[in-house]
């Protein structure tokens, strides 16, 4: 049972981190630094905000990952309730998006507000909070399926 309990702490403790840190970031900062601050502060504070929460995330991954797929295996994926299923795919398909938002327009961003090329910049950020919007959606999905169980999918 504390095996049970541990797995499921940390499952919930790796999406309290990844969901609520993109729900900060995408609701609460996004719109405050949009509106303050000019393009040569707001896309270095950017690069600074993520370069602290992605490492981050990359751990909330890792553990969620980890702790679904230890549970998935206790019960078995063949016994394993539909909702259980959903929530598998749709974690894959954030940490894909997730993926992509690192190696992909993070990147960018990094690279052009180094060379001070704001306009590209903000296209890369702006590409990152499409991305980030999405998983924010497949992420209360993921909750939903998680909390109202098989209420959604019977």
């Amino acid at each position: 049972m504390v095996i049970k309990n541990l797995l499921v702490f940390l499952h919930i403790a790796g999406v309290v981190v990844w969901v609520g840190g993109m729900f900060f970031a995408h609701q609460c900062l996004r719109p405050v630094a949009a509106q303050q601050l000019q393009p040569p502060q707001r896309l270095p504070l950017w690069v600074g905000v993520f370069a602290r929460f992605f490492p981050w995330v990359w751990v909330a991954v890792a553990l969620i990952l980890a702790s679904g797929l230890a549970m998935m295996l206790q019960v078995g994926f063949r016994h394993a309730p539909l909702n259980w299923h959903l929530m598998f795919g749709l974690g894959l398909a954030m940490m894909l998006i997730f993926a992509h938002v690192f190696f992909a327009p993070f990147a960018r961003l990094k690279r052009h507000v180094a060379r001070q090329q704001w306009q590209e910049a903000g296209a890369a950020l702006n590409q990152i909070r499409q991305m980030v919007g999405i998983n924010l959606i497949l992420g209360f999905l993921t909750i939903a399926l998680a909390t109202l169980g098989r209420a959604l999918v019977s």
